[in-house]
């Protein structure tokens, strides 16, 4: 794969649509010609942004989903997978389909499988001082988590709960505060849809014991910052519960830089199986006694919490996110994939998906009967998560209109049930939410744009 070498440049252009200026973050790629690799040429001096019609088929062409018809603009809820995970998972049930921790070689073959998907997804996410829990969803992994915190908080215990944040992360705590915890809401500003530090600092005190928030909200799309909220939190003496689920797969993570304590993503929204992954730190894992069986030892982490075991196949799984994360940037050895290695194929990620944001936040903006919810620009400051409404129709009828066309988008409350009611919105009706990712198009941008100006009317 030519693809690799990726840096971020920033300028400032006028808007020809609006007076102010703005500043628009462009990345720009610098790749390895053909014949000389390694050898990096730019595309500054024309300040080109993207990738090249050629490049986004390349990376297209892993994925046999997008060879059919149906344009993928619902990738919140779950992306497509390229063809190293189906054939990892294949391969592995044809193959290696026994039990974990046995003697014999295929036992021993199947454990290191379950092994390095671990390892490999605590690379993704950085977190050596620390360990990964798998299970079948964030919304699971979150849930065990509470339970596991019933058992150990003080009774005077406090949670804060951001109101921006999925049920995922909301519910399991609002079911602690049913067993006599207080739950304090971080409530959300509703003209700018955020929740601000000086709100956060108004709830915290030494009887707080956690603060869970999400890192990017799966409606609004901004991106916060968690490491200055972690080190607020922190330094009331609470530690951090962060859904990565929304800035997953559109950014490296980086649990070591953030210093968080928890942090939860969904394998299934970042090219691979249905599951998901949960990162606790060292410290804050010796605090808790995982749910499995009472002979498994404590200190047999993450075993101790992944109760029942995890998906065999869904690690091997895992394992082809790894070989496409090589694909992405010229890795010859999938098993030598490292951190820096990650970070440049999220960086070409975030070079394929700045411009198609634009490009739909730019027309969205140029409507007077639109309100986008979430930040109304584009850049590095939110992921291509994009909601809306329309002054007076519903956002069902809009979706539907473009289901009809062949393009997945999605309307409702996205989980985000709290905020819907925080923002003043219908949580049946909700927002229409399209939601991009790195291996979609300019032409599919085009494409849409077509379609809701149908949809939307004159």
């Amino acid at each position: 794969m030519l693809l690799y070498g990726v840096r971020i440049e920033r300028f400032t252009v006028n808007s020809e649509k609006h007076s102010t200026r703005e500043t628009i973050s462009t990345i720009i790629v610098r790749h390895s010609g053909e014949s000389t690799r390694g050898a990096f040429w730019g595309w500054g001096a024309s300040m080109k942004t993207g990738v090249t019609e050629v490049e986004r088929a390349q990376i297209r062409a892993q994925f046999p989903a997008l060879a059919e018809d149906t344009v993928f603009l619902e990738n919140a809820g779950g992306s497509q997978v390229p063809k190293v995970v189906v054939d990892r998972i294949y391969d592995y049930m044809t193959s290696t389909y026994v039990q974990l921790g046995a003697g014999y070689s295929l036992s021993q073959e199947a454990t290191r499988v379950v092994d390095d998907a671990h390892d490999f997804v605590r690379l993704l996410m950085n977190g050596g001082d620390g360990e990964v829990i798998l299970g079948p969803s964030t919304s699971a992994l979150l849930r065990m988590l509470s339970d596991c915190y019933a058992k150990t908080l003080r009774p005077e215990s406090a949670i804060v709960v951001a109101q921006t944040g999925h049920e995922a992360n909301i519910g399991p705590w609002k079911n602690l505060a049913r067993l006599g915890f207080e739950l304090r809401w971080w409530e959300m500003d509703p003209m700018s849809y955020t929740c601000s530090m000086d709100r956060l600092n108004g709830l915290l005190d030494d009887s707080v014991a956690l603060v869970a928030f999400p890192h990017v909200s799966n409606l609004l799309g901004e991106i916060v910052d968690v490491a200055a909220i972690t080190e607020r939190a922190h330094a009331a003496g609470a530690r951090v519960v962060v859904d990565g689920v929304a800035y997953a797969p559109h950014r490296a993570l980086d649990v070591e830089k953030w210093n968080v304590d928890w942090y939860a993503y969904s394998t299934y929204k970042v090219y691979g199986p249905h599951m998901g992954a949960l990162w606790g730190s060292r410290d804050a894992l010796a605090e808790l006694t995982g749910p499995n069986h009472f002979f498994i030892p404590n200190d047999e982490v993450p075993y101790k919490f992944e109760l029942g075991g995890v998906s065999h196949e869904g690690c091997a799984a895992l394992l082809g996110l790894r070989d496409y994360l090589a694909f992405l940037t010229d890795t010859s050895d999938p098993e030598a994939l490292d951190r820096a290695s990650i970070e440049r194929a999220f960086a070409l990620m975030t070079a394929c998906e700045l411009p198609l944001q634009a490009r739909l936040i730019e027309y969205l903006m140029s409507r007077n009967d639109v309100r986008i919810i979430g930040p109304a620009s584009a850049g590095e400051g939110r992921v291509g998560t994009i909601s809306f409404i329309h002054e007076s129709k519903s956002s069902a009828d809009i979706t539907a209109i473009v289901d009809q066309s062949g393009i997945a988008i999605r309307h409702g409350h996205m989980y985000a049930y709290h905020l819907c009611e925080a923002a003043g919105l219908d949580p049946d009706d909700g927002v229409v939410r399209v939601s991009l990712v790195h291996y979609n198009t300019p032409d599919e941008i085009e494409r849409l744009v077509t379609v809701l100006d149908e949809a939307l009317g004159g």
